[in-house]
């Protein structure tokens, strides 16, 4: 049976439509303060013996940030970035959001729905510091949707302008100075700035949810003999620490300021 002229029209106009009716709806889960934290590993560069990874944690209610240069991604070093974000905040969620990284879950569903068997290093440390983990569905990117947008933004507004000018220098940014500088891009840029989804200021809002948050452990005690003077500082103190040993000379900065002037 042969369809009209305008039936045709119709079914076209319907086909049209099922891509976007099949597509999962945008969905925004907010959390009350102190209760999450999405956290992800961000590769920048991978070469031998110059890799450049990110570990990045933001809070869902305040939209703050822990953003960490590495070099590595092993369960030691997850850990002690675990613990500097900690410190930074000023306390711990008690929940902690990931994909499907190696150092935090072995198999998903191991036990039942949900009841994924964990890193025991990694368990072990989430139980000392009182959060519990918690993963992302599968496939479903927007199930961690905060840390997403975040790994974005570090990209775009704070990784490759500085890259940018650095090549013009000549000099290849390191973890010392990477670090240096994000930090600095934290305090003055990513947590002043309004949030696009909040229309509030992250930095604003983390001095509201610190009240919620879960008060700081003793340290870990398996991080202790990993840990330097430097390492174990109060990081909300190292944040305002723009002299901290850096890798490159001093001349190089300045002309990286007249560079971006």
């Amino acid at each position: 049976m042969g369809f009209t002229g305008g039936e045709r029209i119709v079914r076209k106009f319907v086909a049209t439509l099922r891509p976007a009716l099949a597509a999962d709806p945008l969905v925004r889960f907010e959390t009350a303060a102190g209760d999450q934290m999405q956290a992800d590993w961000v590769e920048f560069r991978r070469r031998k013996g110059a890799n450049l990874f990110a570990f990045v944690a933001t809070l869902g209610y305040s939209r703050a940030t822990y953003v960490e240069f590495v070099c590595d991604m092993r369960l030691d070093t997850l850990l002690m970035c675990h613990a500097n974000c900690f410190n930074w905040f000023g306390g711990v969620p008690r929940r902690g959001l990931y994909d499907n990284m190696k150092t935090v879950v072995i198999e998903r569903d191991a036990y039942g729905p949900k009841q994924h068997r964990f890193q025991p290093g990694f368990l072990d440390f989430a139980r000392h510091y009182g959060f519990r983990p918690e993963l992302c569905q599968p496939y479903r990117a927007k199930t961690k949707g905060k840390a997403e947008r975040m790994n974005g933004y570090l990209r775009r507004s704070f990784y490759v302008p500085l890259v940018a000018q650095f090549k013009s220098a000549g000099v290849e940014l390191d973890v010392t100075t990477a670090n240096t500088e994000v930090w600095r891009w934290l305090r003055e840029v990513a947590h002043v700035r309004v949030h696009g989804t909040t229309k509030l200021k992250p930095g604003e809002q983390l001095i509201v949810e610190q009240k919620a948050l879960q008060s700081l452990p003793p340290p870990y005690p398996a991080l202790l003999p990993a840990t330097t003077p430097a390492r174990g500082q109060d990081l909300r103190e190292r944040f305002h620490d723009w002299l901290a040993p850096l890798q490159h000379p001093l001349s190089v900065y300045d002309q990286l300021i007249r560079v971006a002037a």
